[in-house]
């Protein structure tokens, strides 16, 4: 097996997390851990035999890095990636890709236009429970989707630098644009937030996206619940499904009930029939209880072997960031609905 060089930028608590993955995953070499504290940085690889820097330009400049992983603040993606881009180094980085839409384009245009594999870390979309879901939709098994309802939810970290919206909802975000099909994407974005314990951003709000085809995505995100919840529910036309991530032995169930309406008549006819309503068995699927962060490296490391583009590249990180920044406008309006067109 080809092993990779790869160098891990950042090394608080994420950092952490994706040096222990590095330095355990078949095919990668994990030589170095960057972080402008070094004594964190000598911290966090105190287990393994690793170089430790101060410096990007170190790990940059190392030939034998093929790839980078970025676990900075957000505020530094952009500028670290194109770094990374410009030395011809593969990138995994943190989400979200960049701040604000502007960032997130130079990125994705440098990206382009390298021969390098950008992958942003959309990390909920490697859980055994969101590919499963993905399979199911490719598979046609849950028909049309009507409705993708999510609740993020508990008590704190309000975080210093981003909202609740840019902290929280980018997670089901990144998961709606993981399983949708290209023919049902969101439009537009409505979104409502508030800040009772003047943090100075939003710490709790709501986000509503109309999708093509008539269906709709909402997200209820809150840094102050009393209670955790990690729950979405994903209406269609053949099943439904529900994933409870705290739910320790049932994560994911699917249900095979839908409602119906006679097909075949008028706007008129349809209003006066009956609805007919499905419900018949549900189940559990058996799912591999592995980290996703190990899905995150493998694929990243087959997308370079295999000089393809990884499963949640660059355009997939450009994507959540004009939904944000849509929320942003919107959230500015009064609520206003945004199209999501006018981020392209």
């Amino acid at each position: 097996m080809v092993e990779l060089g790869v160098g891990v930028i950042g090394c608080g608590y994420w950092g952490v997390n994706l040096i222990r993955n590095f330095a355990n995953a078949p095919g990668w070499d994990l030589r170095w851990a960057c972080d402008t504290d070094e004594d964190r940085a000598r911290t966090s690889v105190r287990k393994y035999r690793v170089s430790v820097a101060d410096s990007v330009a170190t790990v940059l400049d190392d030939p034998a890095v093929a790839a980078v992983a970025i676990a900075t603040p957000p505020s530094s993606h952009a500028a670290l990636t194109l770094a990374a881009i410009e030395a011809g180094k593969h990138v995994l980085v943190e989400k979200p890709l960049a701040p604000s839409m502007a960032e997130a384009e130079e990125v994705a245009t440098a990206a382009r236009a390298a021969s390098t594999v950008v992958m942003c870390d959309h990390t909920y979309c490697y859980t055994p429970a969101v590919r499963h879901i993905r399979s199911l939709v490719d598979k046609g098994e849950i028909g049309q989707i009507h409705y993708f309802d999510s609740v993020r939810i508990n008590l704190g970290l309000v975080q210093p630098d981003v909202d609740v919206f840019w902290d929280l909802a980018f997670h089901d975000l990144s998961i709606l644009d993981f399983i949708l099909p290209v023919d049902l994407v969101p439009l537009s974005v409505a979104a409502y937030g508030a800040d009772p314990i003047g943090a100075g951003r939003a710490c709790t709000g709501y986000l509503t996206l109309p999708l093509q085809g008539g269906g709709i995505a909402h997200a209820h995100v809150n840094w102050l619940s009393p209670t955790k919840i990690r729950r979405i529910i994903i209406g269609g036309s053949e099943r439904m499904i529900v994933w409870d991530d705290l739910e320790p032995s049932e994560r994911l169930r699917v249900y095979d009930k839908g409602v119906s309406l006679a097909q075949g008549l008028s706007p008129e006819e349809r209003r006066a029939s009956l609805i007919s309503y499905r419900s018949g068995d549900m189940v559990a699927p058996a799912l591999d209880e592995t980290e996703p962060l190990q899905g995150v490296v493998e694929e990243f490391r087959r997308a370079i072997i295999e000089e393809r583009p990884p499963a949640t590249d660059v355009e997939a990180g450009l994507r959540v960031v004009r939904v944000l920044e849509a929320a942003n406008a919107s959230r500015r309006d009064g609520g206003r609905l945004v199209a999501l067109a006018d981020y392209r």
